[in-house]
Formats: C-alpha cells, sequence, structure tokens
C-alpha cells in the first residue's frame, strides 16, 4: 500500500523521536506514583515539552500534577490526553516472565501509563514539529492528566474549564490488540457510606449500644433487593472498608463501606444512587445510628465518536502492524505461558476482535503479539468499564485507539502489565499509537470537513446538552 506523504512525515518524525521518549516512559515506570502524587512524572514530562519549545500552563484545576503544554498558534486546537499514574501493591521487576516485586507491596505501573502518557506526548510532539516546519495553522496542546486511577482527574480538569476550547481530544490506551477503541462506557459513582452507632459490651450491655455493623449489614441487604429493580444495564457494587473492628463481644460503634453505582448515562446513575442513599438512611433508622454520606469521585458516560476514530483507523492502515521482531515475540510468549487458555479467550472477546485487515484469520491468541489490526466495524460497542475520558468526551469530540504493548490475554492491573512496560515491544507500541494519533491530528488541520462532520455528531449525541460535572462543587481531589 502506497503511504500518503503526511502520514510519512508524521511516522518519519516519531520514529527520530523515540529513543528519547523510550528513556522517559522508563523514568516513569521507575517512579511508579500514585494518583495526584506524580510529582517525578509531572516535572519529567513538563521538562521534556520545555525542550521540545512547548509553553507550560501548570496546576490546572489547582492540582499541583495537573498540567497543559502548547505549541503553535490559531485552530483548531488539538489535543492529546496523557496519564502517568501508577497502582498500589503491584511492584514486578521489568523483563522478567514470573512475578517478582522490586519491593514487596509497592506500587507499579499495572495499566501502562507510563506508555500511555508517553505516547500522547510523542504524538504532540511530532505533530507540532510538523506544523512549524511547514508554516501550517493549529494549536497543539499536551494535558498531563494525573490520578485516573480511582481520581477521576479529567472530570475536576474539565469541571475547571480546561476543555472547553479544545476543538478536538486524542488519546490512547496500551492493549493486548492493534485498533481503534469504540466503546460506550458507563457512567460511575464512588460514595462512602459512614455508619456510626454506640459501643457497648456485646453480652451485658446490649442495650446500651448501637450497632453501625448491624446498619451496614441492613444496607448492603437493602442494595441486594434493589439490583432486582433496577435497569439491567446497571451495576451496583461495594467493598467493606471498615467493619468495625475484630472483636466480636463489642457492639462496633463505627462502620464505612465504599460503594460504586454505575449506569450507561450519567443521570440514570444519580438516580439509581439516590435510591441507594435512602436504603442507607433507612438502615440508619433501623439500627438508631447515623450515617454520613461522602462523595468521593465520578466519571461521565464515554461518547464515541465514528467519525474521528474512522480517520483514526484509515491511518492505522496507511501504517501497517507494529514491526515487532523475534525478540519481542519471544518474550510475549513467555508472559503468555503465565496465562490460562481462559484469559486468552476472554481478552479477544473483550476487545471484540471479530476480523482483521492484515491478517487472514482474527487473532486467537496463537500468536503471542498482535500482528495485524483489529478491522474497525464503523460503530460501538458496549464496554462494562469506567473512564474520566468520559468526561472529556462531553465537552469536545474525543477518540481513543489500542496499540499492542502487550501479550495477547495480559489483563490490566496485572503484575504481567509491569513486567513488560519497559520492554522494546511496548517501546514500539506507543510510538505506533503517536504516529496514529498525529497522522489524525494532522488530517482535522488539513481537512476541515473532517473536523466538522466530528463536531455535528458529538452535537447530535450530546443533544444540546451542556457538559455537567457529576462530582459537587464542594468536593475536590484527593491530594
Amino acid at each position: 500500500m502506497h503511504i500518503k506523504p503526511s502520514v510519512a512525515a508524521i511516522a518519519a518524525a516519531v520514529d527520530r523521536l523515540q529513543p528519547e521518549f523510550a528513556a522517559m516512559s522508563d523514568a516513569i515506570w521507575d517512579y511508579a506514583e500514585l494518583s495526584f502524587a506524580e510529582h517525578q512524572s509531572a516535572k519529567t514530562q513538563i521538562s521534556m515539552l520545555e525542550h521540545h519549545g512547548f509553553g507550560i500552563q501548570r496546576n490546572v484545576a489547582d492540582i499541583e500534577t495537573a498540567f497543559i503544554g502548547e505549541a503553535g498558534s490559531g485552530k483548531p486546537v488539538i489535543a492529546f490526553l496523557g496519564e502517568f499514574d501508577a497502582l498500589a501493591g503491584l511492584s514486578q521487576q521489568a523483563g522478567i516472565a514470573q512475578e517478582a516485586p522490586v519491593t514487596p507491596g509497592a506500587t507499579g505501573h499495572g495499566c501502562g501509563h507510563n506508555l500511555l502518557g508517553t505516547g500522547s506526548m510523542l504524538a504532540a510532539v511530532a505533530l507540532a514539529g510538523h506544523l512549524k516546519a511547514n508554516n501550517l495553522p493549529g494549536t497543539i496542546r499536551y494535558y498531563g492528566c494525573p490520578g485516573e486511577e480511582g481520581g477521576s482527574g479529567k472530570t475536576f480538569m474539565a469541571r475547571a474549564g480546561a476543555f472547553d476550547d479544545v476543538d478536538t481530544a486524542l488519546t490512547w490506551h496500551p492493549a493486548p490488540f492493534n485498533g481503534v477503541r469504540s466503546t460506550n462506557n458507563l457512567a460511575v459513582l464512588e460514595i462512602y457510606y459512614r455508619f456510626k452507632g454506640i459501643a457497648a459490651h456485646a453480652s451485658n450491655g446490649a442495650h446500651l449500644g448501637r450497632s453501625a455493623l448491624d446498619a451496614l449489614e441492613l444496607m448492603n441487604v437493602g442494595v441486594n433487593f434493589l439490583r432486582e429493580h433496577m435497569p439491567q444495564d446497571c451495576r451496583v457494587h461495594y467493598a467493606i472498608t471498615d467493619a468495625g473492628g475484630k472483636a466480636a463481644n463489642v457492639v462496633q460503634s463505627r462502620t464505612e463501606a465504599l460503594y460504586l453505582v454505575r449506569a450507561p448515562e450519567m443521570p440514570t446513575a444519580l438516580e439509581l444512587a439516590s435510591r441507594v442513599d435512602r436504603i442507607a438512611k433507612g438502615a440508619a433508622m433501623m439500627t438508631d445510628t447515623q450515617v454520613e454520606i461522602v462523595f468521593d469521585r465520578a466519571a461521565t458516560n464515554l461518547l464515541p465518536n465514528i467519525a474521528l476514530e474512522s480517520a483514526i483507523h484509515a491511518n492505522m492502515v496507511q501504517l501497517g502492524p507494529v514491526p515487532f521482531d523475534k525478540a519481542d515475540i519471544a518474550f510475549a510468549k513467555q508472559i503468555q505461558d503465565t496465562l490460562t487458555q481462559e484469559a486468552i479467550k476472554s481478552s479477544v472477546k473483550l476487545y471484540q476482535v471479530k476480523s482483521d485487515v492484515f491478517l487472514n484469520s482474527k487473532a486467537d491468541g496463537s500468536t503471542p503479539l498482535h500482528l495485524g489490526l483489529r478491522d474497525f466495524e464503523g460503530e460501538s460497542h458496549f464496554r462494562a468499564g469506567s473512564t474520566d475520558v468520559g468526561d472529556v468526551s462531553w465537552v469536545t469530540p474525543t477518540a481513543q485507539c489500542w496499540a499492542p504493548a502487550w501479550a495477547i490475554g495480559t489483563a490490566p492491573h496485572t503484575w504481567q502489565v509491569v513486567a513488560q512496560g519497559k520492554s522494546p515491544a511496548a517501546h514500539k507500541a506507543f510510538a505506533h499509537a503517536a504516529k496514529s494519533l498525529a497522522a489524525t491530528g494532522l488530517d482535522l488541520i488539513l481537512n476541515p470537513e473532517l473536523l466538522a462532520s466530528a463536531k455535528a455528531e458529538w452535537l447530535e449525541k450530546t443533544e444540546g446538552r451542556p457538559y455537567q460535572c457529576p462530582i459537587p462543587p464542594h468536593v475536590g481531589p484527593k491530594l
């Protein structure tokens, strides 16, 4: 296939820049900082942006590790979204195919955000350089978005208006497969329920006590009954974060649970959460205890944009498969040998890999790395997770892709992800994502009709409704 000159130019720029960005990705892998504490990671990314001539806006939404890098001028404004937070308890040595933490219990990049932020920034830098070299208009921004893992960083940034003048936003995520990500994700609300009772001796003074544990158990039973009478595409799940103590001869005076309420659209999630609130209040009334309801975080449902996704797919077709070599495949096979056949089959099903642009048959895991390109069917599919990219998608047209940084069958938030985070294959994957996104950004600048089509689709899907942040004004990020 003949590659377009614009795609070839972007690809060449990414290839030139890739070594220094790979070093940055590996450094961020080493830092492995948790949500809103990504100080070294943010500093490293800001230094790279400044090195490439980007101006920096710091402390976006009053979050120390949130920032925006900007280059170029004029319209359109193209945003590339990056993340760089790690996960607790996933410390793992890189480059080996067995579970072996660097420091037991320490943090690790179990979702590949060291790659995600690096690939998105590489796209921004490559595109900005191309515009400057060719005297083309357009403002290119890289958004350093902290706290995706349980922090709703982009939701807080959206609430602060950080994306209000953006014409379109592009991002990607490491995955076992190569292709466009077109999913309908769920809106989510995270709420703490804290019950307060009266402690007492559970035998000779039980009549004086008021059990917070009884209240919590009654709430959980009530929510179980609620599940029969809520929409089938909603989810309510929870964790008991404080059972009140280990002493069975004490009436527990405090308990706490964290509830997650998910629904296809935010208004439905808010209504469902209000029903959970009433159940909690009823449980407190029945046990003569008190309940404190504390809103923690939220993310709005994702709006796919077929026009943008089709443009990304066209560029991925132009670029061809990721150029993995035998060593890449050999290490991926070692990782895949640690997985079950069920995990491999589940991976293919989760990513809806039904046909392939370059392969004669669909990827089924028999080859440990995806050597093709997931065929884009031109429509989105349901995926029962949540992401704060959804909030950005309600402010401006937004699209995403996947790139195959992991062996097929690898599940997010596992030691296998961390082990692959510094691999040459992972570096090739983030560069491939950068090429795909930067080429699409250039298409949006050179082809105003594409941008107009994306905006028209976005207006149709939002039905003219302005973005409303689901997090109350008084609630801030857990810094």
